[in-house]
């Protein structure tokens, strides 16, 4: 087990939970209300497949270990694996057919909620909270959702930007 990757993973659970709970109290209407689903558990439980073998061992060795072409396939494999076991990485709602056809299913509501909690994750780690929005503007177009999910995603992005502008004040750099 490494020391550092246990203090990355911590440190990312960490934040993903600042993310959600000031959303939580900042802007609690954007938490709807969804029979069988629980938000703060599925904070909680964010991210804990990473801590099975095949994922942690993998992901360990490609963040700090050396780039072999063996690490790099057995990072892809864990990669893979873990955004099969985990609806909040958009590439989850995203197959391809027997036909070679791309298809992009709509992600359910709670899981675009902690995708976005994932997301804005990073911008709490670097202590700049409108990153997050810098990101998915570079970003949108390699990112593969439904009309539904983007719209409900740049919705949802709207309103956080708007409230950490009313909360925060303008970006400061």
């Amino acid at each position: 087990m490494s020391v550092e990757y246990d203090q990355l993973l911590d440190e990312h659970s960490k934040n993903v939970k600042k993310a959600f709970y000031w959303i939580k109290k900042s802007l609690p209407e954007i938490l709807i209300d969804i029979p069988g689903v629980d938000y703060e558990l599925m904070i909680l439980l964010h991210d804990d497949t990473k801590t099975i073998p095949s994922q942690y061992n993998a992901y360990d060795e490609w963040v700090f270990g050396k780039r072999t072409k063996e690490v790099e396939e057995n990072f892809k494999y864990a990669r893979l694996e873990h955004i099969q076991m985990n609806g909040h990485h958009w590439q989850h709602w995203v197959y391809i057919d027997s036909d070679a056809k791309l298809h992009v299913l709509d992600m359910p509501y709670e899981y675009i909620i902690e995708m976005l909690c994932d997301w804005w994750s990073f911008a709490w780690k670097c202590g700049d909270l409108y990153q997050t929005f810098d990101w998915y503007e570079e970003n949108k177009k390699k990112i593969k959702f439904s009309k539904k999910t983007r719209a409900t995603v740049e919705e949802l992005l709207d309103k956080l930007y708007n409230e950490i502008l009313r909360v925060r004040g303008p970006r400061k750099c």
